[in-house]
């Protein structure tokens, strides 16, 4: 039983040292591009009146922590799946079943979101979500300054998430990805993604959507779309509207200065 069990934990290390290692690799590779383009537009900035950039050692030493539980979930199911240790097994890898399974996991993913942040904002369990909020005004180093617990709830969805949907490997590790880049610019706190796609009557959501969230607290659960919080009555009253600010920022700088003469 032991040698069995030293066996299997030799098999998983592995993956969960690669996991984290291009977790972690990701986390400051996109944080650092991300901050270049921004400085470049000061403008953009949600929040003028903070700079959420005080706590940037802060978020840094407590997501390089947190994300030992978010590559753990992901490794996990990736292993679980290997093994065939799940109630269903995952479809063939085709092109058809790879976008459907990307569809439907990111779906389920945002159901799941909605629903544990939701529950992290009650008063049993905020005090674990409570790190998460001290960045009033996010930055990309804020994206996984959570504590541990906090971590678990929102990002086991990859360790389970394999058991019952049949979700080839590669679809896995490309919602992973997606996820990261979605949250690393969605906790950038500046908006260059504001358009008619990220407002009522579409689901999908830019960068203010969870500025807000961050800034007024009470809003803005969900993570890719906007869906739940419309139903459940929790979507910023003042979302919409600050996207068309943007918007018209966003096209503002598009128009082309006239040539002399004209």
């Amino acid at each position: 039983m032991f040698d069995h069990a030293l066996t299997v934990l030799l098999e998983f290390l592995p993956i969960y040292a690669a996991c984290y290692g291009v977790n972690v690799f990701l986390y400051f590779a996109t944080g650092w591009v991300l901050v270049q383009i921004q400085n470049r537009h000061p403008e953009r900035r949600i929040q003028q009146h903070r700079r959420g950039e005080k706590r940037m050692w802060k978020e840094i030493r407590a997501s390089v922590s947190s994300l030992t539980v978010t590559a753990g979930c992901l490794a996990v199911g990736i292993f679980l799946s290997m093994k065939g240790w799940t109630l269903v097994a995952p479809l063939e890898l085709t092109w058809w079943s790879a976008i459907l399974m990307f569809v439907v996991s990111i779906i389920a993913f945002d159901t799941w979101f909605y629903w544990g942040h939701r529950l992290m904002h009650t008063k049993w369990l905020y005090r674990f979500h409570a790190e998460h909020h001290r960045s009033v005004a996010p930055t990309v180093w804020s994206t996984y300054s959570d504590d541990l617990f906090d971590a678990f709830v929102m990002q086991s969805y990859y360790l389970w998430a394999v058991i019952i949907l049949p979700i080839p490997i590669p679809v896995l590790i490309v919602h992973r990805l997606w996820d990261h880049f979605n949250g690393t610019i969605g906790h950038s706190g500046f908006e260059f993604w504001a358009s008619p796609m990220s407002r009522m009557p579409s689901p999908m959501v830019c960068v203010t959507f969870h500025d807000q969230h961050h800034s007024r607290f009470k809003y803005n659960f969900a993570n890719f779309f906007s869906f739940w919080d419309r139903v459940c009555g929790t979507i910023d009253p003042k979302y919409d509207e600050q996207v068309k600010v943007f918007e018209q920022m966003g096209q503002a700088g598009e128009q082309k200065p006239a040539a002399p003469g004209e």
